[in-house]
């Protein structure tokens, strides 16, 4: 199944889409989501649209999948480009243990309901 079609990944993206979407233009924020909502969003978006993309232009085409290391990989580079390099050039960006928790979640719904042939 193509990512772009896949329930999974458009549920994700819809979600973030509509968080993004009520607090940027209607100014409505709900806490939880708010504070962790995009971050447990991110990696099936991005893992996704990644995904996707290899899918395309990978000689495996639609059989391509992304092993655990991959995954395990790309959730510590946003950790560490979120959670700890961001912070210290920035005062936009707040280092916060439990978005690296909401991106570790985010990397396993995408391995579980989206990494798939």
């Amino acid at each position: 199944m193509s990512v772009i079609k896949n329930p999974y990944f458009l549920m994700a993206c819809l979600l973030f889409w509509v968080n993004q979407y009520l607090e940027k233009e209607l100014g409505i924020f709900i806490p939880w989501v708010h504070a962790y909502g995009d971050d447990l969003l991110a990696m099936p978006v991005v893992l996704g649209i990644t995904l996707q993309i290899f899918r395309w232009i990978h000689p495996s085409k639609a059989q391509f999948r992304f092993t655990k290391t991959q995954i395990v990989v790309g959730w510590l580079y946003f950790s560490f480009l979120f959670e700890f390099l961001l912070p210290k050039w920035s005062d936009l960006y707040t280092a916060d243990p439990w978005d690296v928790l909401a991106y570790a979640f985010g990397s396993l719904l995408f391995y579980r309901l989206i990494n798939r042939y």
